[in-house]
């Protein structure tokens, strides 16, 4: 038998009738086994989304590549091709709350995430035993308004030296500059400990005792230069009630955020995420 290599086209362009039949057709006279396909039109954007997993026989990735292109000029496609069984280079920020990074790990660990954690960086030393546990290099890069250039600088080193495609926020506590963040676009996620677009900035288990909520909630969420105001991936929410202090709200939160943020990882690195303007399209 020939071999095969499964992989996963994503694409996007404006939507007009033929799309589906070109693509699968596309896929068939090459051999291609359709193995998992989802596909959205978006009315408001007159734009369609397309997930599509298929297995052919292994003529060479660049060879699919420079064929796809051909097709996808037709239809005016935004598309990329991705080899199903490759994890997902990534690199890790955290600051001093380590419950996503652990969580992250531990899921990576058991093979429940596609990623290849190549590094995790931090503003604090608290998590290089952490890191050492799992045999992953730690970065401590200290941040402040005098360093804050040259820190984001070394950072971007470290990123590009390990060819990650996704950095994880994984409850880093400082703001990445409007550079950075464009930089960034599209491969970065954060979690923000609030059901947003309610509580944004610092403490929202504060606001939200104040406020004497019933519900609180977590955002995974891609990183833009507008502070907590990217496309979100992902959310959830827990019920809460009059008799928890903001320790115990802060404790459930954690579990909702340590969720909230493997989930959001997780489709990341299955290329199920297209972004759409300020939404996503996500193919679970």
């Amino acid at each position: 038998m020939q071999d095969t290599t499964t992989y996963i086209l994503t694409l996007s362009c404006p939507d007009q009738r033929g799309i589906v039949h070109a693509v699968s057709g596309f896929l068939l006279e090459r051999g291609g086994n359709i193995e998992e396909a989802a596909q959205y039109n978006d009315h408001d954007t007159g734009l369609f989304f397309m997930r599509v997993q298929f297995a052919c026989a292994d003529a060479g990735a660049e060879a699919l590549r420079e064929q796809i292109g051909t097709l996808a000029a037709r239809f005016d496609m935004r598309w990329q091709l991705h080899a199903a069984a490759q994890p997902m280079r990534a690199v890790i920020f955290v600051s001093k709350e380590g419950h996503c990074l652990n969580d992250l790990l531990f899921r990576w660990k058991s093979g429940l995430l596609p990623l290849d954690i190549r590094a995790i960086v931090s503003n604090h030393r608290d998590f290089y035993q952490l890191a050492a546990s799992y045999n992953v290099p730690f970065h401590h890069i200290a941040v402040n308004k005098a360093n804050k250039a040259q820190a984001e600088e070394r950072q971007l080193e470290i990123i590009d030296g390990e060819g990650a495609e996704l950095v994880v926020l994984a409850r880093y506590m400082q703001v990445l500059s409007d550079a950075m963040c464009q930089r960034l676009a599209g491969r970065a996620i954060n979690i923000h400990h609030s059901f947003l677009p309610s509580f944004k900035g610092a403490k929202p288990y504060y606001q939200a005792h104040d406020r004497g909520v019933k519900l609180i909630g977590a955002t995974a969420h891609y990183v833009t230069a507008d502070l907590d105001e990217g496309p979100i991936i992902e959310q959830d929410v827990a019920r809460v009630d009059h008799s928890l202090t903001v320790e115990d709200l802060t404790a459930i939160g954690r579990d909702t955020e340590s969720q909230v943020l493997a989930r959001a990882v997780k489709w990341h690195g299955e290329h199920r995420v297209l972004v759409n303007g300020q939404r996503t399209v996500v193919f679970r």
